[in-house]
Order: structure tokens, then sequence, then C-alpha cells
């Protein structure tokens, strides 16, 4: 596969998914985020709202095995396969920016990819999560922990690999400190 992917991972408030929107519209190139949950549901025959949680929990640990996996694949199993293969074949029709989904680990070997990683400290995603996505009853440092929590312990199962650590990824960027405009200028010119 000779096209030029852009994976985005990125904690929850950072701006990871409005930088990898603003970096494809500036390539020309398209954008997937919750196409590819939409994708999901559409092949695996689950509801959107059903791919898009199970996507956020992980599927490892004692609680698990007492929910039977211990048996064989459950559900989150089987959108993981499904996943993999929408992501690998976005990837074959063209260059692209994906968000989130482990595309990182799932393009492995299989495209150049530039892996991006966008974090933030908590006070930054904090503000931008309230104005972005609005206050709830939950405090927004809550919000974002738990949120993280999943993510991590998600792409630690189906990747056995430690979301967020700089070694996994080609550049990490702070957008509380950088802003998105400059990393969105950073990534198009590392494209």
């Amino acid at each position: 596969m000779n096209n030029r992917i852009i994976t985005i991972s990125r904690e929850f408030g950072s701006g990871g998914r409005t930088i990898g929107k603003e970096v494809a519209k500036e390539l020309g190139i398209p954008c997937y985020d919750s196409q590819i949950i939409a994708e999901i549901a559409e092949k695996s025959g689950f509801a959107p709202d059903y791919v898009e949680k199970t996507g956020e929990n992980s599927s490892g640990g004692f609680l698990s095995l007492l929910s039977g996996r211990a048996f064989g694949p459950n559900n989150g199993d089987y959108l993981w396969q499904v996943q993999c293969k929408i992501i690998v074949k976005l990837a074959e029709e063209g260059p692209c920016v994906i968000v989130g989904r482990c595309a990182d680990y799932v393009l492995r070997g299989k495209a150049d990819c530039l892996k991006v990683f966008i974090h933030a400290d908590l006070a930054y995603r904090a503000d931008r999560i309230v104005k972005v996505y609005g206050e709830k009853d939950e405090s927004p440092e809550q919000r974002i922990k738990d949120k993280d929590r999943r993510r991590a312990a998600y792409h630690r199962f189906y990747t056995d690999m430690k979301w967020g650590r700089a070694e996994n990824y080609d550049v990490t960027l702070n957008s509380g400190t950088l802003g998105i405009d400059k990393c969105v200028r950073i990534i198009k010119e590392l494209y």
C-alpha cells in the first residue's frame, strides 16, 4: 500500500479530532472518525451507539472472565475485527487521516503512516470540553479521567501497547502549549 496515512491518537479534550479534520481539509484528503463507527455498525448489524460504547471499553481484566470472555470471543472482539478490516480498506483507498480506533496499530506494516499523539494538560482539556461539549453533572476533570482510562485500557487490550507512550508514535504534540492551529501546521509539514 503506497498511500500516506496520518493516524491521530489523542487524549480526551486535547482537540485531536479537530486537528485531524483540519489537517485533512488543508491537505485535501478525507478524515475518518465517526464515519468508521457508522460503517462498523452497518457491517456488523449493531447499533452505532453500541459500537461506540463497546469501542471505548476494554474487554480485558477480571470482569471479562466473569462475563464469559474465558469461553471465547465476545461482541467487542467481533467489532474489533470488523474495525480492522474497515481501517485497512480506507487506507487502501487513498491518503487519509484516521482519528482514533487504534489505527496506528492496525496499519503497522501495512501502510506508510505518520503516527501522531495529541495531548494537553488537564486544565486545558477540562476548559476545552466544557466549551465544546457543555456542562454535565460530572466534573470535566472526572469525565476526562474516565474517558482516557477507557481509551488506554481498550488500546492496551487490543494492541498490547501502552497508549500515549511517546515511543509508539512518530510525534507527540501538546495542543495546550502549541495551540490547535500550530499542531495542524506541524502535522501538515511532516506529511
